[in-house]
């Protein structure tokens, strides 16, 4: 594994890992100012980052994770990272564990030279059809 992918592979999992322990400064101070998590199953939806970070630290619980094969690809001051997960995970009262894709868009910032989480997608087959009005319900300017 070379230096780049071994170093956005140890964000991944401060990233996850302040996600599991609801740690809202650190997934702050990882994700950028214009952060997007997509969630996209049978129905899509958008969390923007002040949206992400209330819905990870109250109602969307992450209980585990395990990353599968690893890809990580540098474009000049964006790297992507992209795994199948394995995750454990709940929405309120809805289960939402399972098999799932992620692809991260990672960006390099010019002043700090640190890397911040520009976009996450995370994709599984979704069969509950209350999940997309569980999912929308997260969004904060509803």
């Amino acid at each position: 594994m070379n230096e780049l992918a071994a170093k956005i592979e140890t964000l991944e999992h401060r990233w996850m890992r302040a996600w599991m322990q609801r740690d809202r400064n650190q997934m702050k101070a990882l994700a950028a100012r214009d952060f997007i998590f997509l969630l996209a199953s049978s129905s899509s939806a958008i969390l923007d980052r002040a949206s992400w970070l209330e819905a990870a630290t109250t109602r969307f619980r992450c209980n585990g994770y395990r990353f599968d094969e690893v890809y990580v690809r540098r474009h000049g001051s964006t790297a992507v990272f992209a795994t199948r997960m394995t995750l454990d995970a709940k929405i309120g009262m809805h289960e939402w564990s399972g098999e799932t894709w992620i692809t991260d868009l990672w960006q390099r910032s010019r002043v700090k030279r640190s890397w911040r989480i520009v976009e996450r997608t995370l994709s599984r087959p979704d069969t509950d059809e209350e999940m997309p009005d569980a999912i929308r319900s997260m969004q904060l300017w509803r």
